[in-house]
């Protein structure tokens, strides 16, 4: 899940772009620059304060699946704010700032939004209409070969198939079994993606985000991350292994014959493609900007490959680029709704605390990002009753204490008058 998946759409159609959140480099250009500024303030009921116009449904569904997964009950007015973005096709867009204005051809509609949409909708439950209405416009815009684009009209890509996955199955669909026209899951989109026994040994497992012009497949970090979740049947939500698989992902093994696709062993063939990129890259991923010579560190593709390798139960695999992420991560998701969310859903699926985050309580960050929330599990409570039992076991054992020095005193003087008896 990567926040910046709808991001990484655009800058290869030429119309979305690729960092910190699907809003981040389409704003990059002049134009989106202007449209930022001039942005009316974003309603209170939506998550960050940063202009919505090309993140703002992704953003809040990430906050609030976020929330849902670590105990904390979003606020009623976002959750409808989330469905009130919707089309009457079921489709959202990133961003609607006037809702009774009906969609039209112009409304610039997404498999990317809405699947996020229906991720959190599905979840936080109430909205099966919702949920219902957008799942059919998913299915009804899957192209030929199984996948989906970014737009209805654009060619397969990994990540927005990958995605859609999630979606179909956070609301109950089996992916396999949504098939288009032509009969092709979208486990057959994503395999036309993935780099074979024909590419190089060190490239194998990994998939690109799209064919070159030339038909060539590039390996992408991002797309392999979502591709590796995609295969394991996930969406954003990924629960804590309750053990670690026995050893390390396996790599994809060319012989005689090419290896098999099927989605499980794919999803090991990416994440062992992963941990490789990681440990040959000092334990983190890294993004081109566009217009950028260089790539540099990125923390959304990071926190997306460790949650992919926590779905597969690759702990151990998880563990320096989460230590990456503790010290390399605070200025990316500064007061970024969706970078804590995707923080604080990444530090779940490895069983960690997201309100101690190398010293940051993600969580709190997160919530202060929107509206309040309508409940919260007590966790400082429940770190009070421990302390409770801390503090009657230590009154026993004073008790004990106590107990026993008064009979070693007794004792002493019953020795006493032994001898002077």
């Amino acid at each position: 899940m990567n926040i910046r998946r709808t991001a990484a759409v655009l800058s290869a159609s030429a119309m979305l772009c690729a960092v910190a959140a699907p809003a981040a480099q389409a704003a990059a250009t002049a134009e989106s620059e202007g449209q930022a500024a001039s942005a009316a303030k974003p309603p209170p009921a939506l998550y960050g304060t940063a202009d919505p116009t090309y993140d703002g449904v992704w953003r809040q569904s990430i906050a609030m699946l976020a929330q849902d997964t670590v105990g904390v009950t979003p606020a009623p007015e976002a959750v409808e704010w989330l469905a009130g973005q919707q089309c009457d096709s079921g489709a959202f867009a990133p961003y609607r700032a006037d809702v009774s204005a009906a969609c039209d051809d112009e409304t610039p509609v997404d498999t990317n939004a809405t699947s996020a949409a229906v991720q959190a909708l599905a979840t936080l439950g109430g909205h099966g209409g919702e949920v219902r209405k957008a799942v059919d416009w998913l299915k009804s815009v899957q192209n030929e070969d199984g996948g989906w684009g970014y737009t209805a009209d654009s060619p397969t890509d990994a990540n927005s198939t990958s995605v859609v996955i999630g979606a179909l199955a956070t609301a109950g669909e089996k992916p396999e079994k949504v098939t288009s026209k032509a009969d092709k899951s979208p486990y057959d989109g994503l395999s036309t993606l993935r780099l074979g026994c024909d590419a190089k040994k060190a490239e194998r497992g990994a998939f690109a985000f799209q064919p070159d012009d030339d038909g060539g497949l590039a390996p992408n970090a991002d797309a392999t991350a979502a591709a590796a979740l995609a295969g394991l049947g996930k969406g954003f939500v990924v629960a804590p292994p309750k053990r670690a698989a026995d050893g390390g992902p396996a790599p994809l093994e060319c012989g005689g014959s090419e290896s098999s696709a099927e989605p499980a062993e794919a999803a090991s063939a990416a994440s062992a493609y992963l941990v490789r990129t990681l440990e040959e890259n000092d334990h983190h991923l890294t993004a081109l900007a566009p217009g950028a010579d260089d790539p540099v560190p990125d923390p959304a593709n990071t926190a997306d490959a460790v949650l992919a390798l926590a779905a597969g139960g690759h702990l151990k695999a998880t563990e320096a680029p989460l230590e990456w992420l503790r010290e390399n991560s605070a200025e990316w998701s500064k007061e970024n709704p969706a970078a804590l969310g995707t923080l604080v859903l990444t530090v779940h699926a490895t069983g960690g605390d997201p309100h101690d985050f190398g010293g940051a309580d993600l969580l709190g960050q997160l919530n202060a990002t929107g509206p309040k929330p309508a409940a919260q599990e007590p966790v400082e409570e429940a770190g009070a009753e421990q302390a409770k039992k801390s503090e009657g076991s230590d009154r026993v054992w004073w008790i004990v204490g106590a107990f026993l020095i008064v009979g070693v005193g007794i004792g002493v003087w019953l020795s006493t008058r032994k001898k002077s008896a």
